[in-house]
């Protein structure tokens, strides 16, 4: 990963283009926000963007396209939604049938792009903040969780609250509080610290996405909103046709981390 950690966004995207990385992207042009994908047809785009602004936590939107344009031109410009992350997802009637590098023959053109905003955002001020970030250091992907905790609902679209996790002692957990609360485009202060099974968690080693990683003596589990909601959510509300990123494999943007941050 660290080959791609000073790469500019543009520089890492030709490459996912390429398909030269077809990898988890934390980590990956360190400094510019990264984003969660999820493109629906224009009958499900009104929910869906309800669905956005009712649950911000989870779905904190950073560009939504116009029908039938896979150009995110607010956040990075000349770039596709169609080849530009690593790996995509796609989900008929809720059911999730395959996994592609791809989805030029999938675009149809009443579709529209929802950008949203990814937590591998401020794992740079965590770092800077000597902060470790495990599944950075194990080199893997962020382990994720459906909960217990319901989105609000929006048209048809429902379903439970996807959380992320990462281990920090007790004391870098304050510090992380206090760091990600200036980000609420990138999910914000964490949904929960602490006892998984409070948020309907059974077994941390088995993640629902992503992979599991260790977590240490004296560590405490902490949990953000997750952009991976709306796959949990797709399976539930079973729309037509879903794509979005597989998760931990993100859109990177043209957009700076500190733009992002609020005093």
């Amino acid at each position: 990963m660290g080959t791609y950690e000073n790469m500019a966004p543009s520089e890492v995207r030709e490459l996912i283009r390429k398909q030269v990385i077809t990898s988890p992207t934390a980590g990956m042009s360190k400094g510019y926000t990264q984003a969660n994908l999820a493109i629906l047809k224009k009958e499900h785009a009104f929910d869906f963007l309800l669905f956005c602004q009712r649950n911000p936590k989870s779905c904190p939107l950073l560009d939504v396209t116009e029908p039938g344009s896979f150009r995110p031109s607010k956040i990075a410009d000349g770039a596709s939604l169609l080849t530009d992350i690593p790996k995509y997802r796609i989900y008929k009637d809720g059911v999730f049938t395959e996994e592609v590098t791809d989805i030029t023959e999938y675009w149809e053109d009443d579709m529209v792009g929802f950008l949203i905003g990814c937590s591998f955002t401020f794992e740079t001020p965590l770092l800077e903040a000597g902060i470790p970030v495990r599944h950075i250091e194990e080199n893997c992907n962020v382990p994720m969780y459906k909960t217990n905790i319901p989105s609000e609902k929006a048209g048809v679209f429902e379903g439970p609250t996807v959380v992320s996790m990462r281990p920090m002692s007790p004391e870098d957990a304050i510090r992380a509080v206090q760091i990600t609360t200036r980000f609420p485009s990138v999910h914000g202060a964490p949904l929960h610290i602490g006892d998984p099974s409070q948020i309907g968690i059974t077994d941390i080693t088995k993640p629902d996405f992503g992979d599991a990683v260790p977590i240490k003596e004296g560590e405490v589990p902490v949990f953000w909103a997750c952009g991976a909601t709306p796959q949990a959510v797709a399976m539930e509300s079973k729309p037509s046709i879903m794509i979005t990123h597989a998760p931990g494999h993100m859109f990177i943007s043209d957009v700076r981390d500190e733009s992002l941050a609020v005093l």
